[in-house]
């Protein structure tokens, strides 16, 4: 898209805080061996997320100490690029950095690259890395944004032999706008081996590091889960070309977890998950492009698109048979709740995508306790449902309509939708639910739905037996489109090569 270069070059672009931490850069990735004594390198590629009209942020990692700068230009070829000065990239966040770029033009294609320096001879510059990114615009326009979770899970990691992570390739060839990362980016409890036997007599070979082979409980472990990923040269091109939107689920800690929680798991030393949940964030945060400490956000997209982005984790009640006839708190907390009901009564764009890292209505057995919001038995809202329930009805009396809900977690794709006519409790407005993954883990599934919300299954996709791997298919990805004009809204559930598999197009009430 062309940009008037008198315009982008008026706007202020201004440095913001920085992350990242103690670790060594696979030397694969890095610059060659006489290079890198000459001069710092960027180890693990670029990435950019939490992209508004105005503003984004610019992610990198060194492989020694360095100063972090950002170049900025409606150019390809950086004639006349503004420069940002980033932050420092110590051992102290693992020598990982953020940039926050400000004063953006909207609706319009941005290229960046990222160059270190020196900090002993500031003028020994690294060689630099480029990206790019859209920005939201400020008028109706064609949106599109694809989205899926679940990557490196049930002992299958990047495997060479198979392109690795090859679903991003799948995913760049849409050509979104952005990638909304649904959780469970990392899978810090699931250890990985340099084979697996495949039952077809197959081999699947993993590529494996010291923090993938045992479950994470150090800061350092989980640093290493997210350096792992990034190994991958699909991931890396794909982050490079399409900013995201970040979101957690139980795996960047450890299974199924929840505040307080003490594991009864022998694989770990460290039992208690608060713990381990304190590090865990730290290295998500330093790892990935996401502005801010907090999970939970709102992030705007012109006015066709408002992303509300759910933490279902760090308020989440204890897994019990969740049927409590008086709870007041489920996987939202009254804060995050509060906030919710606040940003969707504001918002005034034709369509709410809701990110949540669990899906509504399906069923997710924690043993004999519950991990998800529904608990089975269809009736009135018990436990976590009664939250969902507050929710939907506060959506329904303040006229909050045109909300979709995005989600992966259960490991195959499906297409639900809410119909108050068919549910237990029933005040609030029809409403769909989208599930979609594996990106590259066990795909399982199906699970079973309950009725408190009404929920009817459209479609849905799943392997013939549980944790089939990659390498058998049944890997998928969402993708949603806004029309700019007529203002539907597209949603296609794709395979592991990019084929609609069920495609849907709704209308936006008003």
């Amino acid at each position: 898209m062309a940009l008037d270069r008198r315009d982008f070059l008026r706007t202020g672009l201004a440095a913001g805080g920085g992350a990242a931490l103690l670790g060594v850069a696979e030397p694969a990735l890095a610059a060659p061996a006489l290079l890198r004594r000459d001069r710092p390198a960027i180890t693990h590629g670029v990435q950019s997320g939490d992209v508004t009209a105005t503003e984004a942020v610019v992610w990198a990692r060194a492989d020694r100490p360095a100063r972090m700068y950002v170049d900025v230009s409606h150019r390809p070829d950086f004639r006349g690029a503004r420069t940002v000065r980033g932050p420092l990239l110590t051992p102290g966040t693992d020598l990982t950095g953020k940039a926050l770029l400000r004063g953006l033009p909207p609706g319009q294609d941005v290229h960046y690259r990222v160059r270190l320096a020196g900090l002993d001879r500031s003028w020994v510059e690294s060689a630099p890395v480029a990206g790019s990114f859209g920005t939201a615009p400020r008028d109706r326009r064609d949106v599109s944004l694809v989205w899926g979770g679940d990557l490196a899970g049930q002992g299958w990691g990047i495997n060479p032999d198979l392109g690795g992570y090859r679903i991003f390739n799948a995913m760049a060839a849409v050509r979104p706008d952005f990638f909304l990362c649904s959780g469970d980016w990392v899978y810090a409890d699931g250890p990985l081996t340099p084979t697996v036997a495949l039952p077809d007599g197959r081999t699947w070979r993993n590529l494996v590091i010291p923090e993938k082979e045992k479950v994470a409980e150090t800061l350092a472990e989980y640093r290493g889960q997210f350096r792992y990923n990034l190994q991958d040269a699909a991931l890396r091109a794909f982050n490079a070309r399409v900013p995201m939107i970040y979101q957690w689920d139980d795996h960047e800690v450890t299974n199924n977890w929840y505040p307080g929680e003490i594991l009864e798991d022998a694989r770990y030393t460290e039992k208690r998950v608060d713990v381990l949940t304190a590090r865990a964030r730290q290295a998500l945060h330093e790892y990935n492009p996401i502005r801010g400490d907090r999970i939970y956000r709102k992030i705007s997209y012109g006015p066709s698109l408002d992303v509300f982005v759910l933490d279902m984790r760090t308020h989440k009640n204890p897994n019990t048979a969740n049927r409590e006839p008086d709870s007041r708190s489920g996987v939202l907390g009254a804060e995050q709740l509060a906030w919710l009901k606040r940003e969707l009564r504001r918002s005034d764009a034709t369509w709410k995508v809701m990110a949540a890292d669990l899906p509504i209505g399906l069923i997710v057995p924690d043993g004999t306790a519950q991990e998800g919001i529904a608990q089975g038995d269809g009736g009135a809202p018990l436990g976590r449902e009664r939250e969902i329930a507050d929710l939907l009805s506060y959506a329904r009396r303040h006229d909050v309509e045109n909300m979709v809900w995005l989600t992966a977690d259960v490991h195959y794709t499906a297409a639900h939708y809410y119909d108050p006519n068919k549910a237990a409790f029933s005040d609030f407005d029809p409403f769909w639910e989208f599930v979609a993954g594996p990106l590259n883990a066990g795909a399982f599934g199906p699970n079973q739905l309950e009725s408190t919300f009404g929920p009817q299954l459209r479609f849905q996709a799943a392997p013939p037996r549980a944790n089939t791997s990659p390498a058998e298919g049944f890997q998928f990805f969402g993708q949603v489109s806004i029309d700019g004009r007529s203002r539907e809204l597209t949603v296609h559930l794709r395979d592991l090569d990019g084929k609609s598999l069920y495609s849907t197009t709704l209308r936006p009430r008003r």
